[in-house]
């Protein structure tokens, strides 16, 4: 069997391990392994006519190709956000121009399938979050063999209570709002800290929670800054050090307001986020007139090797990928549901994002954490 394996999306830590033991626990019964470069691109790209495509779009991965591979952060495999169902009529590659119809979003799934066929790829292992994976769940309902991993810092895919890349993006998170102390003390003054989080608020709300920062904004419940700013207002006063702290979910809004957005729409249809901090910080600074300290933690939360954790996680995934492959048990996502490792239909995808569960883990009134109790919860708490 030849199995192919993409990262899609952001890059978290975590994916160079996930490709690493995929290769080596099928090269272990006689498989192969095609890594096919930028995602999605890299089928969307490939043009069989050309004999130099292969070179551009594909590597082959041997164990000794990837034996070091896991030592290091992101993908070396790289990554994009490509959706081949709605690509842009002007983002059409060249050699598919004559295929385009129309103004609107062309559906190139058909060339997709061409490709694998013409790389005599047996299945597929895109690991991604919920956008790379809406794709390959495309892909399983057109009759391609499709085991998935998910993967997100956000950890909010359905389906599973755990996602390659939030244990490290926390870890990380804990670390800089702790540190971020010494200056905020120093200087007595308000801390936002902006985080990564379209539509889940669960790197702000846990961060916040393993750091004792003194309040948490998420995504899912719109904030009024005027309340936050006396919430904050006490929290400083109450503080020895005169000062006080506050993590924001980059899709964050303030009641009756928008969400932050720039740019163009990716081709999952979201604009990049990232602003809320900044701008919370400047309505604080204005209604208490104390000075802020605005950071942005942003790509620092992904970046780096992965902790131990995701390590683990990576592994364990990508070896239980292989074994389904294996045994023919195709249009699955492995998952981590109680504690245990198991897998679960792709159309699980479909749910959308995963939200936190605000009435378990947070205090609306408060703008805080407030876990009323973990028992029977998993280890991130849902």
């Amino acid at each position: 069997m030849k199995i192919g394996v993409l990262t899609g999306g952001g890059d978290v830590p975590g994916l160079n391990p996930a490709i690493k033991a995929v290769v080596e626990r099928v090269a272990e019964h006689g498989h192969t392994v095609l890594g096919i470069r930028r995602g999605w691109a890299g089928l969307l790209e490939f043009d069989p006519s050309d004999p130099d495509s292969a070179v551009r779009h594909v590597l082959p991965l041997t164990p000794e190709r990837v034996r070091t591979v896991d030592r290091t952060g992101g993908t070396f495999l790289h990554t994009s956000r490509t959706n081949p169902s709605k690509v842009k009529a002007k983002d059409a590659p060249a050699f598919l121009k004559g295929d385009v119809k129309g103004e609107g979003a062309q559906d190139f799934t058909a060339h997709i399938l061409r490709v694998i066929k013409h790389l005599q790829v047996d299945a597929l292992v895109p690991i991604g979050g919920d956008d790379t994976l809406s794709y390959g769940l495309r892909l399983h309902d057109e009759g391609v063999p499709v085991v998935a991993i998910p993967k997100t810092m956000d950890n909010d895919v359905s389906g599973t209570d755990y996602c390659l890349g939030f244990a490290t993006a926390v870890a990380r998170n804990v670390e800089f709002i702790t540190n971020l102390r010494t200056s905020a003390g120093s200087h007595e003054r308000l801390a936002v800290i902006e985080l990564f989080g379209r539509n889940s608020g669960e790197t702000s709300l846990i961060s916040a929670y393993l750091a004792d920062a003194d309040r948490a904004i998420i995504s899912e419940v719109p904030f009024d800054p005027e309340k936050l700013a006396a919430l904050l207002m006490d929290d400083r006063r109450r503080n020895p050090s005169n000062y006080a702290m506050v993590t924001i979910s980059e899709g964050a809004q303030m009641v009756g307001g928008e969400l932050v957005e720039r740019g163009q729409a990716d081709a999952f249809g979201h604009k990049k986020l990232g602003g809320i901090g900044m701008i919370t910080g400047d309505i604080l600074k204005e209604l208490t007139g104390v000075g802020i300290i605005q950071q942005q933690i942003g790509y620092l939360m992904r970046s780096g090797p992965p902790d131990p954790l995701d390590l683990m996680a990576a592994f364990n995934y990508a070896s239980l990928a292989a074994d389904l492959l294996m045994a023919g048990r195709t249009g699955r996502m492995v998952a981590l549901r109680s504690g245990t490792y198991t897998h679960v239909p792709m159309d699980e995808t479909r749910a959308g994002a995963r939200k936190v569960d605000v009435d378990a883990l947070y205090d609306v009134e408060g703008y805080r954490p407030r876990i009323r109790s973990v028992e029977g919860l998993p280890m991130f708490l849902r």
